[in-house]
């Protein structure tokens, strides 16, 4: 009898994709026939069952309305299964396992995220070794939601996705906290619902209008700034941070480089974020910042409720500053 019971969740992605007359496209039985053949080989002590999220998609075309679809599931065979494996496309498997890290509140078992950069239909392909790899690590994995790819277990609160086309596509820096947000007793679930967050980078100049435009029609702003967290000081930047804290709308300030973060006040030309009261994300992911906002915005609450959601950390997605 096997040890352990795992509910593999199949989303779609390029791992359960054909060959299509307009290119890679996700069909039925790809992934089932893979697991079938992986529990024939006898070397996995799991008992598999398989859950089908149709319609199934490409992950590009994913919405805060398919991290629901995922959740209810989990939360719906919680109770049952051991663990969960959900496969996914990795075009925003990033946002997904940022998704799942902040709305399972109380998770106490291991849900690990994979996909590939080729699908398993294809010779040469990169699937197999990521569920293979998966369904040996979540016998063993620690509470959490986790990414498994190109032999690495990844924080899915931190990971981002790094490369385009080569199979060692993410990576996530060290975390001082598990993927898991604490909570209890119990499993808790977040909902997420539909605002519109704006996510702009700043460039040289400022943003202009765009910024202006956000400012006046979003629910939330994800800033990408230079650095270690500037932006351009100019009429059009100003006039668009005092409209949003004029509405009440978060402003959320991450890096544009990939490690680090930001810390405001380093530099004088960041002041004007700290003087309209943006947010400082310091080294969250864009990804995690921009599941961060919209769960914020669904949660309800008024603008003071959201600042202080969006500066302390979940799930281990941002380090605080050492005191």
């Amino acid at each position: 009898m096997a040890d352990k019971r795992i509910l593999l969740i199949h989303t779609g992605g390029t791992i359960g994709m054909v060959r299509s007359g307009d290119g890679f496209a996700p069909k039925r039985g790809v992934v089932e026939d893979e697991v079938t053949r992986l529990l024939n080989t006898k070397e996995l002590d799991l008992s598999i069952e398989i859950a089908v999220l149709e319609p199934l998609i490409d992950s590009a075309n994913a919405t805060p309305r398919d991290w629901n679809r995922i959740t209810r599931t989990i939360t719906a065979n919680y109770a049952t299964f051991d663990g969960f494996v959900i496969t996914h496309g990795t075009d925003t498997l990033a946002f997904t396992a940022a998704a799942l890290t902040m709305a399972l509140q109380g998770l106490e078992k291991p849900v690990i995220l994979t996909g590939s950069m080729l699908p398993l239909s294809e010779p040469e392909n990169d699937g197999h070794r990521n569920l293979s790899e998966t369904l040996r690590a979540i016998g063993s994995a620690a509470p959490g939601v986790w990414v498994q790819f190109a032999g690495r277990l990844l924080h899915g609160g931190r990971i981002r996705k790094t490369h385009s086309h080569f199979f060692d596509a993410f990576a996530a820096e060290p975390a001082d906290h598990a993927p898991q947000r604490p909570g209890g007793p119990g499993l808790i679930r977040h909902e997420y619902g539909t605002p519109d967050v704006a996510v702009l980078p700043v460039v040289p100049g400022g943003a202009g209008k765009l910024l202006l435009h956000a400012a006046q029609n979003s629910d939330g702003i994800v800033l990408r700034c230079f650095g270690s967290g500037t932006i351009p000081n100019t009429p059009n930047t100003e006039e668009a941070l005092r409209i949003a804290e004029d509405r009440d709308i978060p402003v959320l300030a991450v890096s544009q480089c990939p490690e680090g973060g930001i810390a405001l006040g380093t530099y004088a030309a960041g002041a004007i974020l700290t003087r309209y009261n943006a947010v400082d994300g310091r080294d969250m992911t864009v990804e995690a910042a921009y599941v961060k906002m919209v769960l914020a915005l669904s949660d309800g609450g008024d603008v003071a409720t959201h600042r202080s959601f969006l500066a302390e950390p979940l799930c281990g997605e941002l380090s605080l500053p050492e005191k």
